[in-house]
């Protein structure tokens, strides 16, 4: 099923919150955290593509495909899920971001099973946190292809929130186990701890 499946590594962002530096060369473990994502990824796709808007040449050199937003001015995961979308050639499109290094390995597959069960337009993990509180990952959507023409309706009406967006297709909430394993790293420090938990 896999091969129905085209990844999508969001590493678009200013990176704002970690001093402006570009989040997907930003090393974890030893290799980019894009590089990272690439790995943990490719097994569950069919196709790897990265979404970035500056240091092409060097993510051009991790040997796939790199797609820059579809609309200028770095306009949040949606531009890059909309560049991503109107690439890819396969029913499905998985987003994965690029600061959130520990994502499932079985991610595609639960999305996509519970997607083709329910027949989902989008699917999303949800996990529930220590509080009991229900935390959901929008910016680890899987998408069916046939959503591209409403994404781009959304943007070009100025729409940038990804959860008021997929809220309007109804996306289906997936549970995980595991919340740790969607800890998204913002700033340098994040960075650190997470490396040091290993």
């Amino acid at each position: 099923m896999s091969d129905q499946v085209t990844g999508l590594i969001l590493a678009g962002g200013r990176g704002s919150r970690m001093g402006g530096v570009d989040k997907g060369l930003e090393r974890f473990q030893g290799e980019p955290m894009a590089v990272r994502a690439m790995v943990r990824l490719m097994p569950q796709v069919g196709d790897v593509v990265v979404n970035a808007n500056r240091n092409i040449g060097v993510y051009d050199s991790f040997g796939v495909t790199v797609l820059m937003d579809a609309i200028e001015g770095y306009q949040g995961p949606l531009a890059g899920m909309l560049a991503g979308l109107s690439y890819a050639e396969t029913p499905y499109l998985q987003a994965v971001p690029c600061d959130v290094p520990n994502f499932p390995t079985d991610l595609v597959e639960r999305l996509l099973q519970a997607a083709m069960k329910e027949n989902a337009a989008l699917a999303m993990p949800v996990t529930v946190e220590p509080d009991g509180r229900r935390q959901t990952h929008p910016v680890f959507l899987l998408m069916r292809s046939d959503v591209h023409d409403s994404l781009l309706q959304y943007v070009t009406k100025g729409g940038r929130k990804i959860d008021q967006w997929t809220k309007t297709l109804d996306a289906l909430e997936v549970e995980f186990p595991d919340s740790q394993a969607f800890f998204n790293v913002n700033t340098l420090d994040e960075l650190k701890e997470l490396e040091s938990r290993r």
